[in-house]
């Protein structure tokens, strides 16, 4: 007995100490900052797209001006005071987690209170022009900052833990999905989860899923009163939505990784060399394919997706691959803003699209596997798209469907594109780190 207490007496001992409490009060606070951030954030958003469909109703040719115009002032100011913000952002956050375990007093560059206030107004303005954009990978960015301002103020010195709680809770709020927040921390930002760990996991709950559905049909463990059976249309929908959703999502991120870091070899370098000009060329284009489309690829897309999924409004055929298209223009022009928004209205419109080739199955569950098909296809990370998809619909019946296509999407994609897009992206801010110390050093 007198043994086992002094086994527990240093672990009551850091439970009852006063450091442990001031850093789960870090925690704590600073996940509830960082939520009535996200919310600000998504406010200001929504409000900017309001304000840009407004103008567009003025006057159908403002985007023509608008847009470039607002691209080029964006990726200006972008390098001119708040370099670091550029994109998504969840690359800068991955980037951070390998950097502090070097050289903590670089942060700064990825994730401060700069990064904050430059992240939430070049968002803005980059709805406000009209950038198919989303709010969800740069909330990341603003989380983690957020969060390692709330542990400098708390004097904590767990920056790894700060970022990573940040980062994930950034996804929570802004999706209102926080179990997608958890498996977002876990496979996306994590360490302790490998890539290929996470398709081999969903892989087998999967198998586990349909070996239990074939056997006592769809049933819940308290029972319910009605059921819903996977016949082969689904399984054909899931092939179309995995295989098509996986083509053309990687080949998204391949297309994305080249323009971002690549850009240098095209004509000469000529595009790298004028970066403002490029991006009111992307903005320009932007803009001709909004107008031609009536404005339906303009902004997140959040309209878009909704109304596929419950059929409260016509989208025109094609929509799928113009927001592809229009969001991938958006991206390599240098601007703040996400893909998260962006990839999944695309996804439906492309599961959409792509129902002619399995009539039977409704458009709004071909929009849904789409959704999830596409988005795990751009972002590899197929339990963080399962999961989001699954928490924004509650469409419980589609769990088995959903998380095949997932899977189907992600192993597809690796063909096209063999390393996930952010961590590709995130090397860029490694290396750059590099070079700024070599640099440093040299002049030393």
């Amino acid at each position: 007995m007198a043994k086992d207490l002094r086994r527990l007496r240093p672990i009551i001992s850091r439970w009852m100490s006063l450091r442990h409490w001031r850093s789960q009060l870090v925690f704590w606070s600073g996940g509830l900052l960082v939520g009535v951030v996200a919310v600000f954030v998504a406010v200001i958003c929504d409000r900017a797209q309001d304000m840009f469909r407004m103008a567009r109703g003025f006057y159908w040719w403002i985007p023509l001006i608008l847009t470039p115009l607002g691209f080029a002032a964006s990726a200006w100011a972008t390098r001119r005071w708040f370099t670091g913000t550029q994109g998504s952002g969840i690359p800068q956050v991955i980037a951070a987690t390998e950097i502090v375990r070097h050289h903590p007093d670089a942060l700064d560059r990825l994730v401060s209170i700069r990064i904050i206030i430059g992240k939430t107004l070049l968002l803005f303005f980059g709805l406000l022009c009209g950038a198919s954009i989303g709010r969800e990978g740069p909330t990341v960015q603003i989380g983690a900052s957020v969060m390692r301002l709330a542990g400098k103020v708390g004097r904590i010195g767990n920056e790894s833990a700060l970022l990573l709680a940040g980062g994930a809770a950034g996804v929570a709020a802004a999706f209102n999905t926080p179990l997608a927040g958890i498996v977002f921390a876990i496979e996306e930002l994590g360490k302790s989860f490998e890539q290929r760990t996470s398709g081999t996991v969903i892989f087998t709950v999967m198998l586990a899923g349909i070996a239990s559905l074939g056997l006592l049909g769809d049933y819940t463990y308290f029972g319910r009163n009605t059921t819903h059976i996977m016949g082969w249309q689904d399984a054909v929908a899931v092939l179309v939505c995995g295989i098509g959703g996986g083509l053309i999502g990687g080949g998204f991120s391949r297309a994305l990784v080249f323009g971002t870091k690549r850009l240098g070899s095209v004509f000469n370098g000529a595009l790298a060399k004028r970066p403002v000009m490029f991006a009111a060329l992307c903005g320009l284009l932007v803009a001709i394919i909004g107008v031609s489309t009536g404005g339906t690829i303009f902004g997140t897309g959040y309209t878009e997706a909704k109304a596929l999924l419950t059929g409260g409004g016509h989208i025109s055929h094609g929509y799928g691959v113009l927001k592809v298209l229009g969001t991938l223009l958006s991206c390599v022009s240098g601007i703040p803003g996400g893909i998260f928004a962006p990839s999944l209205a695309a996804g439906a419109g492309l599961g959409a699209d792509l129902q002619m080739l399995v009539p039977m199955v409704p458009v709004a569950t071909m929009a849904l596997l789409g959704m999830v098909g596409y988005f795990s296809g751009v972002v590899q990370s197929p339990l963080t798209s399962f999961v989001i998809v699954l928490e924004m619909t509650n469409d419980h019946d589609m769990v088995i469907p959903l998380m095949a296509t997932s899977l189907l999407a992600y192993g597809v994609s690796k063909l096209v594109c063999p390393r996930p897009l952010y961590h590709s992206l995130s090397q860029g801010f490694v290396k750059q780190e590099r070079e700024l110390r070599g640099e440093t050093a040299k002049k030393g």
